[in-house]
């Protein structure tokens, strides 16, 4: 069977924490890859107001299987009441890129591939 691919996006405010986020997520082979990007401006809700704030995004790819795990080591790690962890799924990418990204990231029970 086919693993199904995915990007996870979080933001995350000091740079510093990003980095302790994606050596983490990497060490415990939830992830294979994880791109820091920023600063970057966020303007959102919340608690009523509107807020902006530089933010650090992270970009990390990982499959499926793993990402109910990769959440929870984020949300563990993440400073944020509510932290965005988005999941969209890798569509299209190199062959090469995939079967690389399949043998950096740990082992997933058949099922769940």
């Amino acid at each position: 069977m086919v693993k199904e691919y995915i990007q996870v996006v979080t933001a995350i405010e000091k740079k510093e924490d990003a980095e302790k986020i994606s050596r983490r997520l990497v060490e415990r082979r939830l992830a294979g890859s994880i791109q820091i990007v920023g600063p970057i401006m966020s303007t959102y809700w919340w608690k009523g107001n509107i807020e902006t704030a530089q933010e650090w995004l992270l970009f990390i790819k990982s499959i499926k299987g793993l990402y109910e795990e990769l959440e929870t080591e984020i949300k563990k790690m993440h400073p944020y009441e509510v932290p965005e962890i988005i999941a969209v799924p890798i569509v299209a990418a190199s062959k090469d890129y995939l079967e690389w990204l399949k043998n950096e990231v740990k082992e997933v029970d058949k099922k769940e591939d």
